[in-house]
């Protein structure tokens, strides 16, 4: 809420003029929209987005993996002629010729099948964590380009309100200087005219930024194709047009704030036990869980593998009419792991050193969590007391400074240049503390990405 702040100034065209363009810069502020708020972008962005969906596909793909990792591998059919005489080939010639019909059933090592299983299954439990990281992550990024454009609009809206200040400065510096009104000078002019020129450079570029982040908006919010069902086609982007930000920035409290208080921080050993819960390291779990799997495998190659066969032969009566009994026929076959030292024991040593390693990628995903949370960590506190700086001092002696020279020129006592630097320096601390209000807000989301949990939840509700 901005405050209007009237001064009385001495009578006259000159003095009249310079207070009302004050008066209009000190009272301007932010004309409410009320449309999108943070949290509606981030829900919308966690709605639509098509890797969510796509992951559980994935996720189902593996389920199903695992059911037919766990069957048996079907039998395989044997039908053959047995000892056809190549003299006549007649079928009944020779008493051990046959047709034969076989039933081959192979039974792999050992507990594999079941081993094979319970790795996709373990597997599969890190989609839903990857899931809970990715709404996490959507968050923030989303919450950034939001805020970027926030901050985007809101400093239009702050050298728009000045725009027209120096557009009148102008005004009162030609009129002043045609008609030798005080100590106005040609170089007043020219510096107001300047100062104008620059502050429509600046728009370009913050019109320009507020554009390209509304458009990066565009690619977590624009919706899919209505009633299109998955694999129907291919995708063609919806129809799509950027909505207006909310007027107000949102309260986005920070989680854990016991981690941070009165600007100091926990030590790594607490940070690092609240972060052992987030997402991407539950979906590290499950890989390491499933590379344990793996080594269970490895072993299971030191088992043989089994087959069983079973065939019946068929033959036919002798030449002179004698009768010849069928023969059934039932085998087991197995290998013999013998020589496993070039083979199993290097696929176990392989198994042992991949799990060792899925643990040492959670170390590194650890440590490199924490060492990024002291960093943000670090960030806010300097941003709290610059917050506050700017708050209590900076930008009420930016205004006293713009007032006092405005005065003392009205007085003839000041020169007009100390005006313009005046009121660009109060323009540009006006600005930076946008800045660190929005810089606050983008820290205090990431913060609370690296706790996240499997709620999704969006970074703050508006205030």
């Amino acid at each position: 809420m901005k405050h209007c702040n009237m001064i009385t100034w001495v009578p006259g065209r000159l003095c009249g003029g310079l207070a009302l363009l004050l008066a209009m810069s000190v009272c301007s502020g932010a004309v409410a929209e009320g449309a999108l708020t943070l949290p509606e972008a981030v829900a919308i962005a966690q709605r639509n987005d098509p890797w969510l969906l796509g992951s559980e596909f994935r996720q189902q793909a593996m389920a199903a993996d695992a059911v037919a990792a766990g069957s048996l591998p079907d039998p395989m059919m044997d039908l053959g002629l047995s000892n056809l005489p190549t003299d006549t080939f007649d079928f009944d010639q020779e008493a051990m010729t046959q047709f034969k019909v076989g039933v081959v059933q192979a039974f792999p090592r050992g507990d594999s099948r079941a081993l094979g299983e319970q790795r996709l299954h373990v597997l599969s439990e890190q989609f839903p964590y990857q899931r809970d990281e990715r709404r996490a992550r959507l968050a923030v990024n989303v919450a950034n380009t939001w805020l970027d454009a926030w901050r985007a609009r809101e400093s239009i809206r702050l050298i728009e309100a000045d725009r027209q200040l120096f557009e009148q400065l102008v005004d009162v510096a030609e009129s002043a200087y045609a008609n030798a009104v005080g100590r106005t000078r040609q170089q007043d002019l020219v510096r107001a005219q300047l100062e104008l020129t620059r502050l429509e450079d600046r728009l370009s570029v913050l019109y320009e930024q507020l554009e390209t982040s509304r458009s990066r908006l565009g690619e977590w919010l624009r919706p899919g194709p209505e009633g299109a069902a998955p694999g129907s086609g291919e995708w063609v982007p919806g129809a799509y047009s950027a909505p207006p930000l909310a007027d107000r920035l949102p309260d986005i409290p920070l989680r854990h704030p016991e981690l941070y208080r009165d600007g100091s921080v926990a030590s790594q050993a607490e940070i690092a036990a609240l972060l052992g819960g987030h997402p991407a390291l539950r979906s590290l779990d499950s890989q390491i869980d499933a590379s344990a799997v793996d080594v269970e495998l490895a072993r299971q190659k030191y088992q043989p593998e089994w087959k069983v066969n079973a065939s019946y032969g068929y033959r036919e009566s002798g030449p002179t009419g004698q009768d010849r009994p069928d023969f059934f026929s039932v085998g087991l076959a197995f290998d013999l792991p013998l020589f496993t030292s070039r083979r199993q024991d290097q696929q176990l040593q392989s198994a042992i050193a991949g799990s060792e390693a899925m643990r040492t990628e959670k170390m590194l995903a650890l440590r490199t969590m924490v060492a990024a949370c002291e960093t943000q960590y670090a960030r806010l506190r300097r941003l709290e007391q610059r917050r506050q700086l700017y708050r209590a001092r900076l930008l009420p002696q930016m205004r006293e400074q713009a007032e006092a020279s405005l005065s003392a020129y009205t007085r003839d006592d000041g020169d007009f240049a100390e005006v313009v630097r005046a009121r660009i320096a109060e323009l540009n601390a006006r600005i930076e503390a946008l800045g660190i209000d929005i810089q606050r807000l983008q820290t205090i989301t990431q913060l609370n990405y690296f706790f996240a949990d499997s709620s999704g939840a969006a970074p703050g509700e508006s205030s």
